[in-house]
């Protein structure tokens, strides 16, 4: 960075410096002059600093608007290669972003800074919050959706989750897939991807069986509610819960299902905030 410093001569009796109230003398101006324009022209090109990690390739995307993030919502690109993939979240013409894009070999490009809000949620809703953008941190991995996502790549992304959770301080709990916010519009990242793994590292919430028997009145879409879910179309909402936590189960809402659900409210009111 660029640093500007010099002195301004103030005349006999007066508070004000000599560039602005007038110089002894008009050579000894125009030198002032000069180099408080050069100041001004040095200042002006220096970049700020921007919010992210220092080991992120820096590749910025032109989509983005200014947000305070308090979530991660993760995606598969649906694209086969990181060049499409990069292709699509920098171009002016598709209006799509996400703040980081890994490979699946774990490198990792930075596209938006964390500071600024890139457009990667859309049309979504998650725990009160109906504008997604604006309140989270989207990372785009990599994968076709019907693939397993690659061992470097998760590596990467653990990594990364990590850096972003210490500097945010962001909740367990508010790691979430782009299914989670959009149920019935979306199904990324897939239910390929490995939900448990990021939970026993402490991104979002899980739970393994034997799960302990609701009660009667538990009240199912309540639950999912209480998760944060839009359940204002219950069979979206539940299949959703079921792509990010049943993925080989398929079929209806069972008891299985019942019994995670319960388990996971009890978690959201305990650790799931932390």
């Amino acid at each position: 960075m660029i640093c500007c410093s010099f002195k301004l001569r103030r005349l006999p009796g007066q508070g004000v410096p000599n560039a602005v109230q007038g110089l002894r003398s008009y050579g000894q101006g125009v030198r002032y002059g000069l180099l408080f324009a050069l100041c001004l022209l040095l200042s002006a090109c220096v970049t700020p600093p921007r919010m992210g990690s220092d080991w992120a390739q820096w590749q910025p995307s032109p989509n983005f608007g200014t947000r305070k993030a308090n979530y991660v919502i993760l995606h598969h690109t649906s694209s086969d290669t990181m060049e499409r993939a990069l292709a699509t979240l920098s171009s002016p013409r598709t209006e799509v972003s996400s703040h980081y894009l890994i490979d699946r070999d774990g490198r990792v490009v930075q596209l938006v800074d964390e500071n600024q809000r890139a457009w990667h949620a859309g049309e979504s809703y998650w725990g009160g919050h109906s504008d997604m953008n604006s309140a989270s941190i989207g990372i785009e991995l990599v994968n076709n959706g019907r693939e397993p996502f690659a061992p470097a790549q998760i590596k990467a992304l653990l990594s990364l989750l990590s850096d972003i959770r210490n500097r945010h301080k962001i909740p367990r709990a508010n790691f979430i897939g782009h299914a989670d916010v959009a149920p019935g519009r979306k199904t990324d990242p897939s239910g390929f991807f490995p939900w448990r793994q990021l939970a026993m590292s402490g991104f979002g919430l899980w739970c393994d069986p034997p799960y302990e028997t609701p009660p009667e009145n538990f009240d199912n879409l309540l639950g999912l509610a209480a998760l944060g879910y839009d359940v204002r179309d219950p069979t979206k909402a539940y299949s959703a819960f079921k792509l990010h936590f049943s993925p080989a189960g398929g079929g209806d809402f069972d008891e299985t299902d019942r019994g995670m659900l319960y388990c996971l409210v009890g978690k959201v009111l305990t650790v799931g905030r932390e």
